[in-house]
Parts: C-alpha cells; sequence; structure tokens
C-alpha cells in the first residue's frame, strides 16, 4: 500500500531512531527524545526544545546535526533555527553514559541531561520558546515531590480527574514514583510549570517554561542568551500498586452516530440526498448567529429537513449574546418557528466561549451561564435542550454549565493541538477514558454528547485561525489533515469509538458532511459500519499493542493503529466479523 493511501499524502513522517544504552533507552526524532524508558519502565513521554507562533502553532525549526560521540559516553548537539520575526538560533545538546547509565551502589543513575543555548538576530515573537517535558498519562494517581524557586518542596499526586489548571506551579524539580522507579527530572534556565495535557488528548502531563498568567506573546530580543537544561535521574524502589482508570458506566450501550453540517451543506445536501452515505441517527446542524443571515441558515435546515425527514436534527446553536439574551434567543426561536425548522434538540453556546480563556487571561464579556441556560429553558420549553462547548474538554472543564437547566452536555476532540506525528494522534486514544471519566464526574445526570471530533480541528480555540496545509503536512491545529481521507483516518476512527465505547456516551459526531473533514475516503465505511450498531451493548472495548478491539453487538471489530503488520491486519487496516456465539 502507498503511503498516499495509509497517510493521504505522500509526504513522509518524521525519522526517528531507536538509541539503546543498556537498561536505557529513548527514540530521537526531529531533535527531541521519546519514551524514555529504563527496563522497560517509561520514565518520561518526552523532552523537546519547542517554539510557539502568536496562535500557539509550532515553529518547524530547519535542524542540522554538529556532532555526534559514542565513544565512552553518548553526545549529541544539533542546531534548530527558527525563523519568524527574527531567527533563533539554538543549539541542543544531549549527553548519557553508554554503559547504560547502570545505577550505582547508592542507588541513584548517573543521569540524563538536556540543555539549550541560542540567542536571536533581532526581535523574535513567540509565545513559548524552551523546553517541554512529558510525563506519561500512566503517572495519573501516583505520589510527586516538587521543589520550588525558593527551595521548598510539596509532595502531592498526579490528578487523577483531569485537571482545569495548572496542578503544579514553579518548578525547579520533579520526582515521582511509578513502577519500581522513582524519577526526578531537574530543570533550570527559566520559571516552569505544569498543565494537565490530557484535557486536550495528549496522553501525558506537560511541564513548560514561562507560566501562561505573563503576557503573550513575548518577544525574545537581539542577542539576549536562552540557556535552560533539563536533568533525567532515576533510583529503583520497592513497586507499589498504582491507580486505574476505570469507566463508571455499567452496561455500556454504543452511541447513536451523528453528522455534522453548516447551512451551506443543509442546501447542498437537499439537492442531492445520495450525499449522506452512511446510515446516521442524527444530523448536527451548526449555526452561526455570529455571522449573520440567521433566518436564511434556518431556512436551509428546515428545507432539509422536509427533504429527508426520518433523521433526527440538532442545533447547534452559536449566538452572538451583544445584547438581552433573551430578546435575542427569542428573534432566534421565532425564526426557527417560521421557517418550519423542528430541531430535535438545541445546544446553545455564546460566540465568545468558542475561544480558549488560558490561566491568567481576562474571561471575555460574555453574560453569566445561569442567565443564559435559564433564558433557553424558556425559550426552549419544548426542546430538549444542551450546553458546554462547542470546542474541547479543556474549554469545557473551566467554565462548566449550569446543569440543573439542561438534558445534555457536550463538548468535541481533536488530536492535533500540540503534536501532530502519526504516533501522538494514536496516542492520543489512550487518554480518551481520562477525557470521559472526567467529563462524566463534572455532567452529574445529564445525557453525555461529543460533539464533531475528527483528526483536523474544525475551529481553533486557541489563536485566531486554523492553521493553513496546502501541502498536506502533518501539521497542528490545521483544519484539513490529509489522514482523516485515508487509511489512517479509518484506523483512527475506529479506535475512537473503542476508547469511548465503555463512556455511556449518547451520540458521537466523528466527521462532517462535506469538505476536509467529511464523508469521504476509507473513513465512509468505518462510520457506516458502527452506525448500524447505535444502542446495541458494548462487550469488550480495549486498546493494547497497538490494536484496537471492539465487541458491540453481534458483531467484532479491530482496527490497527500502527505502520506495520499487526494481529493479522494490514497496516492501519480494520476489520469487522461475527462475534463467535
Amino acid at each position: 500500500m502507498t503511503p498516499f493511501e495509509l497517510y493521504g499524502t505522500d509526504a513522509l513522517s518524521t525519522p526517528s531512531e531507536l538509541v539503546t544504552l543498556g537498561d536505557l533507552s529513548f527514540t530521537l526524532e526531529a531533535g527531541a527524545l521519546r519514551h524514555i524508558t529504563y527496563k522497560g519502565v517509561e520514565m518520561l513521554r518526552g523532552i523537546a526544545f519547542l517554539v510557539r507562533d502568536r496562535d500557539w502553532g509550532t515553529m518547524m525549526p530547519s535542524l542540522t546535526e554538529i556532532s555526534r560521540d559514542t565513544a565512552g559516553c553518548f553526545r549529541l548537539e544539533t542546531e534548530a533555527i527558527y525563523v519568524g520575526t527574527a531567527t533563533l538560533t539554538v543549539r541542543i545538546v544531549i549527553e548519557a553514559d553508554t554503559d547504560g547509565l547502570t545505577v550505582r551502589a547508592s542507588g541513584q543513575s548517573d543521569g540524563l541531561t538536556v540543555r539549550a543555548s541560542g540567542q536571536s538576530d533581532g526581535a523574535f515573537e513567540t509565545n513559548r520558546a524552551g523546553f517541554t517535558i512529558l510525563h506519561p498519562a500512566a503517572v495519573a494517581g501516583c505520589s510527586a515531590q516538587i521543589s520550588h524557586s525558593d527551595g521548598s518542596t510539596d509532595m502531592a499526586p498526579f490528578p487523577l480527574m483531569i485537571e482545569p489548571w495548572q496542578p503544579f506551579m514553579d518548578i525547579t524539580a520533579l520526582t515521582h514514583d511509578r513502577a519500581g522507579l522513582r524519577v526526578s527530572c531537574d530543570l533550570s534556565g527559566d520559571t516552569f510549570e505544569m498543565e494537565d495535557q490530557r484535557q486536550w488528548g495528549d496522553a501525558s502531563f506537560k511541564t513548560y517554561n514561562r507560566p501562561l498568567a505573563l503576557p503573550w506573546p513575548y518577544e525574545i530580543a537581539a542577542g539576549i542568551p536562552l540557556e535552560q537544561s533539563v536533568r533525567l535521574k532515576w533510583t529503583e524502589i520497592s513497586v507499589h500498586p498504582e491507580p486505574t482508570v476505570q469507566q463508571s458506566v455499567p452496561n455500556p450501550h454504543f452511541p447513536e452516530t451523528a453528522i455534522v453540517i453548516t447551512a451551506a451543506d443543509a442546501d447542498a445536501l437537499t439537492k442531492a440526498p445520495s450525499d449522506l452515505t452512511v446510515s446516521a441517527q442524527r444530523l448536527l446542524c451548526h449555526l452561526d448567529a455570529a455571522l449573520g443571515g440567521t433566518e436564511a441558515q434556518m431556512r436551509a435546515f428546515a428545507g432539509l429537513q422536509k427533504a429527508i425527514p426520518d433523521i433526527a436534527y440538532d442545533l447547534e446553536l452559536i449566538c452572538k449574546f451583544d445584547g438581552p439574551v433573551e430578546a435575542e434567543l427569542i428573534s432566534l426561536r421565532t425564526q426557527m418557528d417560521a421557517a418550519g425548522f423542528v430541531p430535535d434538540s438545541v445546544l446553545v453556546c455564546p460566540s465568545v466561549d468558542r475561544q480558549s480563556t488560558p490561566p491568567g487571561s481576562e474571561w471575555p464579556d460574555c453574560p453569566p451561564l445561569d442567565e443564559i441556560h435559564e433564558a433557553s429553558a424558556r425559550v426552549f420549553s419544548d426542546t430538549v435542550r444542551g450546553g458546554g462547548m462547542v470546542s474541547f474538554f479543556p474549554e469545557l472543564n473551566r467554565k462548566r454549565p449550569p446543569l440543573e437547566h439542561l438534558h445534555f452536555v457536550s463538548h468535541s476532540l481533536c488530536p492535533i493541538v500540540h503534536a501532530a506525528d502519526d504516533l501522538s494522534v494514536m496516542e492520543t486514544l489512550q487518554t480518551l477514558p481520562h477525557i470521559t471519566r472526567s467529563a462524566r464526574a463534572l455532567m452529574g445526570d445529564c445525557e453525555y454528547r461529543l460533539g464533531p471530533s475528527t483528526i483536523g480541528m474544525r475551529q481553533n480555540p486557541y489563536g485566531s485561525r486554523t492553521i493553513p496545509n496546502p501541502n498536506r503536512q502533518r501539521v497542528c491545529m490545521t483544519d484539513d489533515d490529509p489522514r482523516h481521507r485515508a487509511h489512517f483516518g479509518a484506523a483512527y476512527t475506529l479506535g475512537v469509538a473503542t476508547a469511548i465505547a465503555e463512556a455511556g456516551i449518547a451520540i458521537w459526531t466523528p466527521a462532517a458532511l462535506y469538505g476536509p473533514r467529511g464523508l469521504t475516503g476509507p473513513i465512509v465505511q468505518v462510520i457506516a459500519a458502527l452506525s448500524e450498531h447505535a444502542g446495541a451493548p458494548v462487550h469488550r472495548a480495549v486498546i493494547d499493542e497497538g490494536i484496537a478491539e471492539l465487541h458491540v453487538g453481534s458483531t467484532k471489530f479491530m482496527a490497527n493503529l500502527t505502520p506495520h503488520e499487526r494481529g493479522g491486519l494490514t497496516p492501519y487496516g480494520w476489520s469487522r466479523s461475527p462475534l463467535a456465539e
């Protein structure tokens, strides 16, 4: 199978190199270290020097290997050049002993060190420039010791439930115990803090430099030195029981399938109903009042409802709320009734809440959610009502809706917020049980719905735009990821279905109808097959060793989430078969 058939692009994946030093191993990829492991235990998910632009996009450097020494010690020096408003040049040095960093009699390893030094030739604009350290999501619930810049230390566990804000601040060193190892990470060169990166889908906790409470973007002035370092050490200790993430929904059933459409999509589908190539149970109708023309948008959905009446219609209503709340909702309800559009449910979301409000930032002007949903309950009293976010779980976790006015709560998913390589995208599936468990905890008895959850990003809550991708690359926060339309996208979608199957989700939205995230390519067959099982009992849902296995109703689904033949499946292949009696 060709790379284009697998990934929707001929662009090659970033090459990687496995380095093994005795019992220590890690992967080198684009100047970063990934999956740092000792005796098979993953200590860190990664150490990378990263630079973000003003939209939080990851800037891709030009990399040159300067030197490599494997005689007596492992030493690799790389130069990374970032071109933005100026040019930032950074030297990155990785050092470790080639004896495998054997634990000495004292019980302490010699360590692994990564250092960076650089400077800019002008005013270099960035939101962040420095080391990012990733602890694997598997440390959730494990004990940790946090050292601070004033010399004090705290003891606290990595959170089990996903934290909306930073769990640890002002970090100079962080030590955790897991799987028979005590792992210490010493940081220098800037102020570091941690965010619970699981909320974006990343399978990690991220420690990063420069507090979010400081202004961004900021400038690195010409000639000002940038110096940072990370030192990793570890000690073998007694093995302790580890907490596990368990779903709390008994006897789960597979959700109904929805496909998201806009008013323009509705007009097109009305003219060509056969374009709906899967037997979805619902259409999620996205109406954006901030764009204007709401009467025409309502008429488009009403026309489609008349043309295709045998499907449920859910209205995703984005409101301006730049005047009296109830007056705007009454106006929209009047337009809806005049058009003859009768949705099965209405989700109301303020337009400003499509943008994220990071820690330390001022919340944008917006009426209180209590006021919004109280008014919605009056205006749409005869309709199932929802709240939450049309963006992602972090936004829902940070601004939680008043449950007493709602029948359901929703959020979406996207796996390319922080990393877009193939492995990172598939690793986000490890985190979905963490997200659904945390979401369920804040929803109470409300129904749980998943909005559009595609590889490509529908809209960017963290910047002014989604990132253009005209050359079909693997790009963070792009609205057009070519893998969606290839075998990779089909395997990923079946992986999502497996990861959420036991969470008791009522509705999921795995694709749009048209466009770069639409119903095209191998994903169509996967969604069509899964949509047939709405409401069927889930017997088994496991992702292990790169294989997703889902038993639902009388059918067994399997997907290979890797680029290698595995489990009798081709790379990124999938299968369905009857379950044995």
